[in-house]
């Protein structure tokens, strides 16, 4: 049984339909990667297994069990924690506070092993532990999204764009802490457009062209592919 399945999912923004009949899974100790154009659908598929967009047909499992009536909040203490695109910080309280919200859902526990296996994957976030987030780095920003989903002690990690508007030297950063955060034993399903570093770190992926997935393989098969390298990796 996978972690992670979603089976012959149908998703929809009001009338219009976003997610057409797709199938993907999530292996324990998995990278998998979604890529994709703009608009092709990525982003609902990690709404959709978070909760905030809710399937007209379809499964989402985790672990066997249905998500498909479970709350938002309650799919974060089931062990899915989501870093969205555009971070998403609360940019008027500081670093520390950010990542106390990212164990909300724990309730009243002792958070200090948490901080630690934070802080060592980020060292700058333990600097700026003070700081209001609103005032960090664009990368500082993103380590702390990631940082805030991992307080929740995630089985899966939802991952939207981490490289979104980063310089080169801090996406190869995050990449390299993704890998990090997967050798912890971590579950992990990647959206990102740089479809290169993805197909890298990951094991296997899929391709999201218009709400459907037009290709499923390993990574080092899609990276290959010439439709990919053309569409996504920028050959000609």
């Amino acid at each position: 049984m996978a972690l992670l399945e979603l089976e012959k999912v149908d998703a929809y923004y009001g009338h219009i339909q976003a997610l057409r009949g797709i199938s993907i899974t999530v292996e324990k100790g998995e990278i998998v990667t979604l890529i994709g154009s703009n608009g092709a659908g990525k982003t609902t598929t990690l709404r959709t297994i978070s909760g905030i967009v809710r399937p007209r047909a379809g499964s989402v499992t985790l672990d066997g069990r249905d998500l498909a009536r479970v709350p938002a909040n309650r799919i974060v203490s089931l062990g899915i924690a989501h870093s969205p695109e555009g971070r998403r910080i609360f940019p008027r309280m500081s670093v520390k506070e950010n990542l106390e919200m990212g164990a909300y859902a724990r309730g009243a526990v002792d958070l200090t092993e948490d901080f630690d296996r934070v802080f060592g994957l980020f060292p700058r976030l333990k600097e700026r532990i003070t700081q209001v987030a609103g005032t960090l780095s664009g990368g500082e920003q993103q380590m702390l999204a990631i940082g805030r989903a991992l307080m929740a002690r995630p089985t899966l990690l939802l991952l939207d764009e981490p490289s979104m508007g980063l310089a080169p030297v801090l996406v190869e950063l995050v990449f390299e802490t993704i890998k990090d955060i997967n050798r912890l034993g971590m579950s992990i399903l990647l959206v990102e457009q740089n479809a290169l570093m993805a197909l890298t770190v990951a094991k296997r992926g899929y391709v999201l062209q218009t709400g459907s997935i037009v290709l499923a393989d390993s990574a080092e098969e899609l990276a290959k592919n010439e439709m990919v390298r053309k569409a996504y990796l920028g050959e000609e």
